[in-house]
């Protein structure tokens, strides 16, 4: 298949209703009925729904059960017109964000701490990293007097933080992963300069859902007096309660000294609705150089805790609601499901001759092929409905298992669409999968220029009328 194949077949799948539904390229003369518009929002939301209902979608659905939506979205209404920028209206968005951190802080080891742990809510994960490595940059050149921060990051680590390098011209020195998929310590200690800003650890990363060696990690940065960076976008309303309930969880929070800021995604193990995440500090000190202030601007005094301005306070309103409904006992109860299931979905593929599992993982199952395509397998999977991540460097899947999957039969129905898939390609040898050709284009220094240029090219297609 070329890539102007693939390209098609993409296009059909992020335009599918380009000839069902009318499209809107300029306002139209005359504006439609609420009526018709939630009609058409109604059809939409019926043709999506019933694939991650049922569990076909890896991770992007963390609760999904009717009666929580329910709630999620009477609070969002209740709090629609909510805008933290100006708390001196709406107060009551000071006192969600302000408890949102708290309540994060403290189930992240804040209470076991002598040092006061402080952060603020974000818009997700990508912002909370953002910020973090902005915060660093700022606190090395201010305190330390690097004119060029770097930060040390496992290749494994998200993609975020390579956003960060390029937004903020922090130079990124990345460190390989062991056997094991975990960071490797020693290459850490080797790649800390003068310059060095912070070193980032995963708990655990979004690949393979291994938590990295966080406790040698942080010690190393302790030692060398730099920060830390705990991302736990992933983990950090998961592990906590895993722990709790007898699972190995290694330390990776504010336990740990050397630990100096954290990301936790709230909208993912923590169910709330999407669009909130939060980051944290060791300290107001820290956190100071995240905030952004002016005192010049002819509109007066203008400050703000994050990227933006202006914000959804009624994310901030959900995402409380969603914390403190759950409650420690909601999420105990939540990640014992999960975690059942994981068990369940690692032993059974173990059982497949020509799959294996990568690590040992909790709750993010990444599975390759040492014989077979492993994307040929991700495309059967396709067809009957399942969309599980695809990964590189080495090629695998992954399933993030969440309370969509903890229900019963999901492991049953999985593992026999799998080895069927597994069945398939073994019975086929030449079948390669879509995305087969792309992926291997990213192994050669001289192409990946290209794949990044095709990467721009559907992001050109998404907004497409």
């Amino acid at each position: 298949m070329d890539v102007n194949q693939i390209v098609e077949q993409l296009r059909k799948s992020i335009k599918p209703y380009r000839d069902r539904f009318e499209s809107y390229a300029r306002l139209p003369q005359a504006g439609l009925s609420r009526e018709e518009i939630i009609k058409v929002m109604e059809q939409l939301y019926a043709l999506e729904e019933p694939r991650w209902r049922e569990g076909y979608v890896s991770g992007a659905v963390y609760h999904g059960g009717q009666e929580h939506i329910d709630f999620q979205n009477k609070v969002y209404a209740i709090n629609s017109q909510s805008n933290p920028l100006h708390f001196d209206i709406w107060p009551s968005g000071v006192k969600f964000e302000a408890e949102i951190v708290s309540m994060t802080a403290n189930m992240l080891g804040a209470d076991k701490t002598d040092d006061e742990i402080v952060g603020t809510v974000t818009s997700g994960g990508t912002e909370s990293i953002l910020l973090a490595m902005k915060t660093y940059r700022d606190w090395a050149r201010a305190e330390k007097g690097i004119a060029e921060p770097e930060m040390i990051v496992p290749t494994t680590a998200h993609a975020a933080f390579d956003k960060a390098s390029q937004y903020f011209d922090i130079k990124m020195v990345r460190i390989p992963v062991g056997p094991d998929f975990r960071a490797d310590v020693e290459a850490t200690r080797a790649a800390i300069t003068p310059n060095t800003a912070v070193i980032v650890g995963s708990a655990p990363p979004f690949p393979h859902g291994i938590v990295d060696p966080i406790e040698e990690l942080s010690e190393l940065a302790r030692e060398h007096g730099i920060g830390f960076h705990t991302d736990a976008c992933l983990g950090g309303f998961i592990l906590p309660w895993a722990e709790k309930l007898g699972y190995p969880v290694p330390p990776f929070d504010f336990r740990l000294p050397g630990v100096t800021s954290m990301s936790a995604d709230t909208h993912k193990y923590g169910y709330a609705a999407k669009g909130t995440s939060v980051v944290l500090y060791r300290g107001r000190n820290l956190r100071h150089y995240q905030f952004y202030t002016t005192t010049e601007w002819p509109g007066g005094l203008y400050f703000s805790p994050t990227m933006a301005g202006s914000r959804p306070g009624a994310l901030s309103a959900a995402c409380w609601a969603a914390m403190v409904s759950m409650g420690e006992q909601g999420y105990l109860d939540a990640a014992r499901r999960i975690l059942e299931t994981a068990a369940a979905i690692k032993q059974g593929i173990r059982e497949i001759p020509e799959l294996r599992v990568l690590g040992d993982p909790l709750f993010v199952i990444a599975f390759t092929s040492d014989e077979l395509d492993i994307y040929a397998v991700s495309d059967y999977m396709s067809k009957k409905g399942w969309n599980l991540n695809g990964l590189q460097l080495p090629p695998a899947l992954h399933i993030a298992l969440t309370i969509r999957h903890a229900q019963p039969g999901f492991a049953e129905r999985f593992l026999a669409d799998l080895r069927d898939a597994v069945a398939y390609v073994k019975a086929n040898p030449g079948t390669v999968g879509m995305l087969t050709p792309i992926y291997g284009l990213t192994s050669n220094v001289y192409t990946k220029g290209a794949v990044a240029e095709f990467l721009k090219g559907l992001l050109d297609l998404v907004f497409e009328v």
